[in-house]
């Protein structure tokens, strides 16, 4: 059931063709279902899975070359992308955000890829509404995330989509597709 409607929004929202495609892989268990999910609907695709480490804590490089590792034992071309240079002491999450998108889309464009897959899910969305809620936000930030979206962040993401195919699949099912696979 879980891959069957992956396979749905894969194919509604990527299409078919050969081009390469990639995935934020963070390590956990939604980029982690999401990379598993994404390989098998590929088919002759090269799948890029992209693991920023953004240096901010110890052992962050040993826990991203550990997903690399990971993604290479799935079939994927992993690549650790660092975040280097001096890192801020205020505003750390929306500046981390900031370079983790401008270093996946440089390695995005730079290996000729023009989807980048996210591991958002149902879960997530009903967090990102209930946030943007409490927040005030008008019609636009309550209508959530959506499943695709082309260069949502400039410069960072220029010529690059966004796609979500997992927004219709919740959490715990995808840590049952990790468990089971």
């Amino acid at each position: 059931m879980l891959e069957t409607e992956f396979r749905r929004q894969f194919d509604r929202l990527i299409g078919g063709g050969a081009e390469p495609l990639a995935v934020a892989l963070s390590g956990g268990g939604d980029s982690t279902a999401l990379l598993g999910l994404t390989l098998k609907a590929a088919k002759s695709r090269d799948v890029y899975a992209f693991i920023v480490d953004h240096g901010l804590r110890r052992g962050s490089a040993e826990e991203a070359n550990a997903a690399a590792k990971r993604a290479e034992g799935l079939g994927a071309k992993a690549s650790v992308l660092t975040w280097r240079g001096v890192k801020p002491k205020t505003a750390i999450q929306e500046r981390a955000r900031q370079a983790r998108y401008d270093l996946l889309g440089t390695a995005c464009r730079q290996n000729g890829i023009s989807k980048l897959l996210l591991g958002h899910n149902r879960d997530d969305q009903a967090e990102t509404i209930w946030m943007r809620r409490g927040q005030g936000s008008g019609w636009r930030g309550l209508a959530g995330m959506t499943a695709r979206a082309y260069a949502p962040l400039w410069p960072q993401l220029y010529g690059v989509d966004i796609v979500r195919p997992m927004l219709g699949l919740g959490r715990t099912d995808l840590r049952t597709y990790c468990a089971n696979n």
